[in-house]
């Protein structure tokens, strides 16, 4: 009978990735837009005449790289796309780090950081945040890592980090510096117009949050034309299909719709924090679509009290650092209702 012992020695200890039964439930667990699919990109799939599928799409998705181009003022050869940012991530690995190359990120953080490095044979090296969820850039720097690996802003804690910090990191180091700005739209400062004036700079960003997008899987990352070469030799040709690629390029042409998305969490994240903490949370700053707070009742009773009342969020309480904490998605102003009277209810 098969067993672990049939698996790769560095893999034999993974879990499966967080897949909740979530059917007819409100999803306060993953960040994904909570307006609904993207309209340009819902009206490019309706109307997709003209596609080909019986032929490959293009190899290395040329449309999608000239959209991006246009988009941040940069060439077609700065970009390189992916099924999702994590395929991305995964590539970045492939491309930059042997078996036994350690790689620098912040903990807490988000996992699927660490589950690639070993993926490939690495050696995760997790630098605690400080007690306000900020880099210890000397840690960074003495690390002795191949690859450096920094979203902002950060998943789970919600903040960005300091722009100076992530500029002390880059300019204090030879290795590549992966700045994964998966929710850069709601935080409005981006580091992509810097891969022209630094080589080991990367920027990962994706269409699955704010462009609300998350089931078409498409990612993609800026950097210099030399990083981009080296990962395109490594990144599965024709990963990224056909009718994806499509819907990004509507969606960058639609920035009225980010704009609205972006407006609604401004405004109801404070809205919603003031309402938690009333409730005896107590809620970590934010930049993102999300926020962080330590429950004031146990965090599995919480958990397992909203999904009995069909919500879902992220239970992040029995990690270190981030003891009792959970996560909530910020809703649309009926979604936050529902689930602050929820948790009135549980915690009374």
């Amino acid at each position: 009978m098969m067993d672990r012992g049939w698996m790769r020695t560095s893999t034999r200890h993974f879990k499966p990735y967080y897949s909740p039964d979530a059917e007819g439930s409100l999803r306060l667990d993953t960040n994904t837009n909570v307006l609904g699919p993207n309209p340009a990109a819902l009206d490019a799939l309706l109307t997709s005449d003209g596609l080909e599928f019986n032929q490959y799409p293009s190899t290395y998705s040329l449309p999608l790289r000239q959209a991006l181009a246009g988009f941040y003022g940069l060439g077609e050869e700065n970009f390189v796309t992916g099924a999702g940012s994590d395929e991305i991530l995964d590539v970045l690995f492939k491309t930059f780090t042997d078996k036994g190359d350690r790689t620098a990120m912040p903990y807490p953080s988000y996992s699927v950081y660490d589950y690639f490095c070993e993926l490939n044979g690495g050696e995760p090296v997790l630098i605690d945040l400080d007690e306000d969820f900020q880099l210890d850039v000397d840690a960074f720097l003495d690390s002795d890592a191949r690859m450096i690996m920094i979203p902002s802003p950060n998943n789970p804690t919600g903040n960005a980090f300091h722009r100076s910090d992530l500029i002390r990191i880059i300019e204090g180091t030879d290795a590549p510096v992966v700045i994964d700005e998966a929710y850069g739209e709601y935080h409005g400062d981006s580091f992509i117009n810097l891969v022209k004036r630094y080589d080991n700079l990367i920027v990962t960003r994706t269409f699955s949050k704010a462009y609300a997008m998350a089931g078409l899987r498409i990612g993609y990352c800026a950097c210099s034309p030399e990083a981009a070469e080296m990962m395109t030799c490594i990144r599965i040709p024709y990963s990224l299909n056909m009718v994806s690629e499509r819907a990004a390029v509507a969606a960058l042409g639609d920035q009225e719709f980010i704009k609205r998305s972006v407006e609604m969490v401004e405004r109801n994240r404070p809205m919603l924090e003031e309402a938690l903490q009333a409730l005896g949370f107590v809620c970590y700053p934010s930049d993102t679509n999300f926020i962080l707070a330590r429950s004031p009742v146990d965090h599995r009773v919480l958990v397992e009290g909203l999904k009995d009342k069909g919500i879902l969020i992220r239970d992040f309480g029995h990690r270190r650092l981030l003891e009792n904490c959970v996560r909530f998605t910020v809703g649309t102003d009926e979604m936050n209702l529902s689930l602050i009277e929820a948790c009135e209810e549980i915690i009374g």
